[in-house]
């Protein structure tokens, strides 16, 4: 996606920090939590929280991890715990609980669903996680979704990583997220790392799972907001726009409210 307004990162940084400050003091909260996995979304909001001034404790939560995402998740921790003296760390290993909860239901002969299932399963053992230790510290839990993730094509878990109390990047695609983040100097490694869930225990990408990265969606939520059609593109384009197009509308139950039954006065 194009955009021919140059990315003023300097300013965006001052407002995303501001408004998690302010959020946080009208909130009456004492810090944030954040969940790192090795990527650049939690990377870029654990480093905007780190810099509100308020403690950010930063938490690793490995479920079987690829030792690559392992790597990057110490390296991130580390680098914010020396920039930033109110960034604080824990590490919980979800890796026997997860294996206790799968020993104490039923499977299935369905293995894709099986794996799918078992995958939001460690998305939700870990914000359960999370909001464990925000409640002990009386902290927030702060979402690393971003646009594209969150409101596009709904790639996250519902009550898994959907489940948070603020977003603060989440009016960020991909491609402003890079920016950003490499404004902010985050570990190349993590910058140039291939985007992934890590919810199931391969080295399989986003890309992999939807079938079109993030600057292909990029392109496609623009052109779907301008009121463009599937029969206005040919080819790769053709194609991206419907993968976007599909995952759109089929995970709108995680971008809208509750469908909540309201009885008619009569009835009441």
């Amino acid at each position: 996606m194009t955009n021919s307004t140059p990315f003023q990162a300097e300013k965006i940084n001052e407002f995303i920090v501001k408004w998690l400050r302010d959020y946080a003091t009208n909130a009456k909260v004492k810090g944030f939590v954040v969940g790192i996995s090795g990527g650049i979304d939690s990377a870029l909001t654990s480093t905007l929280c780190a810099q509100t001034g308020f403690p950010t404790l930063c938490i690793e939560m490995p479920i079987h991890q690829a030792e690559s995402h392992v790597n990057r998740a110490n390296e991130h921790i580390a680098q914010l715990k020396n920039r930033f003296p109110n960034v604080l760390s824990e590490r919980a290993d979800l890796t026997p609980v997860f294996e206790q909860f799968k020993a104490q239901v039923t499977s299935s002969e369905n293995e894709t669903a099986l794996a799918l299932s078992l995958a939001n399963t460690r998305a939700r053992l870990r914000m359960t996680t999370l909001y464990y230790f925000a409640g002990i510290h009386g902290f927030l839990v702060a979402g690393t979704g971003n646009k594209v993730e969150d409101f596009g094509v709904g790639f996250f878990t519902k009550y898994g990583d959907g489940g948070v109390d603020i977003s603060p990047i989440a009016d960020l695609v991909k491609s402003e997220v890079r920016q950003l983040a490499a404004y902010l100097e985050v570990p190349q490694n993590i910058l140039t790392a291939k985007p992934t869930d890590g919810l199931f225990g391969d080295d399989r990408s986003d890309e992999d799972q939807i079938g079109a990265n993030y600057d292909e969606l990029e392109w496609a939520m623009q052109q779907m907001e301008s009121g463009k059609k599937e029969t206005d593109f040919t080819g790769r384009e053709a194609t991206v726009f419907g993968i976007y197009k599909r995952l759109h509308l089929l995970n709108q139950h995680k971008m809208q409210a509750i469908p909540v039954c309201l009885l008619p006065h009569h009835l009441k």
